[in-house]
């Protein structure tokens, strides 16, 4: 069993409306992406499929994979059978054709791995030659200081801690990595940076969130990439 299902049903109610996710990390990411109408997009991670829908509805042709089952089956109550939803593990090969895609957006789902390797290289190989990756991580200055000791910036290292959710508490692991090593594992899988970016939460959550929106506007959380995929 997938650790998310366990939490589906909570995490996906909290992830709806939150302000690190309705209104920082996912309005990022659909700025990023642009104009995505008619692109085939593949959803790398889609969890419920909050940014799968705002991507259909946007105009793209987008699939779904996931490693959760419980996930997939609130992606499925949400989008319906229009959206091919598929269940896989990001470590393993995908269950698609070379350059089968446009855009890839991986949504805080790389920091689970503890090898980018073969993912990157399963990512690029299914999208079209200058197609995009489209990313956000947790950002490695928060991530190396979110426990003490401070860890060796250098080494890539797990970290552990509880999420809550409805009065439970569930054990997470991650995997941190310094910021050279993520580029380099982009550029040894055959990607060339086009974007790095530090962005602020939507305005909105200002008067929704007024004491966590001035924390979060004025320190950051998440790190977002642009990536194009290079000809073989």
């Amino acid at each position: 069993m997938n650790d998310y299902d366990s939490f589906a049903e909570v995490y996906a109610a909290e992830n709806e409306h939150s302000l690190m996710n309705a209104y920082y990390e996912r309005p990022a990411m659909l700025a990023l992406a642009g104009d995505v109408a008619g692109r085939r997009i593949l959803d790398a991670g889609c969890g419920a499929g909050p940014l799968t829908a705002e991507l259909r509805d946007r105009g793209a042709v987008v699939t779904g994979v996931d490693a959760s089952a419980a996930m997939l089956a609130l992606a499925r109550r949400r989008l319906g059978d229009e959206v091919p939803l598929h269940e896989a593990d990001l470590r393993d090969p995908l269950p698609f054709a070379d350059e089968s895609f446009d855009d890839v957006v991986a949504s805080l789902v790389l920091h689970y791995l503890e090898d980018w390797g073969p993912t990157l290289a399963e990512l690029r190989r299914v999208l079209r030659p200058g197609g995009r990756l489209i990313a956000s991580v947790d950002h490695p200055f928060v991530a190396y200081t979110i426990q003490e000791p401070r860890p060796d910036y250098f080494a890539t290292t797990s970290y552990s801690f509880d999420w809550e959710f409805g009065g439970q508490r569930f054990p997470m692991k991650f995997w941190r990595r310094p910021l050279h090593a993520m580029a380099g594992a982009f550029t040894a899988a055959g990607f060339r940076l086009v974007t790095i970016s530090e962005p602020q939460p939507d305005p909105a959550a200002r008067e929704l969130f007024p004491d966590d929106f001035h924390s979060l506007s004025t320190k950051t959380a998440f790190l977002f990439f642009v990536l194009e995929a290079l000809a073989p």
